[in-house]
């Protein structure tokens, strides 16, 4: 693996060190058939759960992490177990998930998903982001506050469950979509592309403290963008 793919691999997990190798954990198996299955490991948070406050409260995030992310992080493991699948970088299983089983792309989407999402977020966050990132939004969206409201209206009218993106497709910058735990390395994604940030619009996110108003949260949101990792996604990608 050269350098420049070995970043690549790096960053697509969520951050440098999610996992104990590129892309895997360290082999828990116990079984004959499963002794030697690598299985995803979930990554520590980083920062407390009070530490978002006041605009993601502590109950959300605790909750959020040590229940919703901590399942799916078990269930995938447990769906790539009863597949036989082993050591498949996550590239490789989200680039061809149509061929997988609904339980590795729900909880395989919900286990990257999240990685990405907790990195996103810092307690010195928000403010608005410089450098490259600041260059490009402006060349794709006009300026910062136009991004803004593109990036929340995606949110905002997510269907149901899922999740807004800003990504990276042939070297553009744009705003999209997914359902459910989908995202745009799958390639069932109505568009594809290289993660560089994102917000997930489940309840589950939110309505602990902002029951159905799913905009407030979104608004809040912006205060706690970590824009220095979302500008080294951009740097490295």
């Amino acid at each position: 693996m050269d350098k420049r793919t070995f970043i690549k691999t790096s960053l697509m997990a969520g951050a440098g060190t999610l996992m104990t190798g590129p892309l895997l954990g360290s082999s828990k198996g116990t079984s004959e058939s499963y002794s030697s299955l690598q299985e995803f490991e979930q990554p520590e948070l980083g920062y407390a759960y009070d530490a978002l406050e006041p605009y993601i409260d502590a109950q959300t995030m605790e909750l959020h992490y040590s229940r919703h992310h901590a399942g799916y992080t078990r269930k995938f493991n447990a769906a790539l177990k009863e597949a036989g699948i082993s050591g498949r970088p996550l590239q490789d299983l989200f680039g061809n998930i149509s061929k997988y089983s609904e339980a590795i792309r729900n909880n395989g989407g919900g286990y990257f998903n999240h990685n990405l999402y907790w990195k996103v977020m810092s307690p010195n966050g928000g403010g608005q982001p410089g450098g490259k990132l600041k260059q490009r939004i402006e060349k794709y969206f006009g300026s910062f506050d136009d991004f803004k409201k593109k990036f929340s209206s995606a949110a905002g009218t997510v269907f149901g469950s899922g999740w807004a993106w800003l990504i990276l497709k042939n070297d553009q910058l744009k705003i999209i979509q997914t359902p459910n735990q989908d995202n745009p390395l799958m390639d069932v994604a109505h568009e594809k592309g290289f993660p560089l940030m994102c917000i997930d619009v489940w309840e589950h996110a939110y309505y602990l403290n902002y029951q159905n108003r799913r905009g407030e949260y979104i608004d809040a949101f912006w205060n706690v963008i970590d824009w220095n990792y979302v500008n080294q996604r951009l740097e490295m990608a």
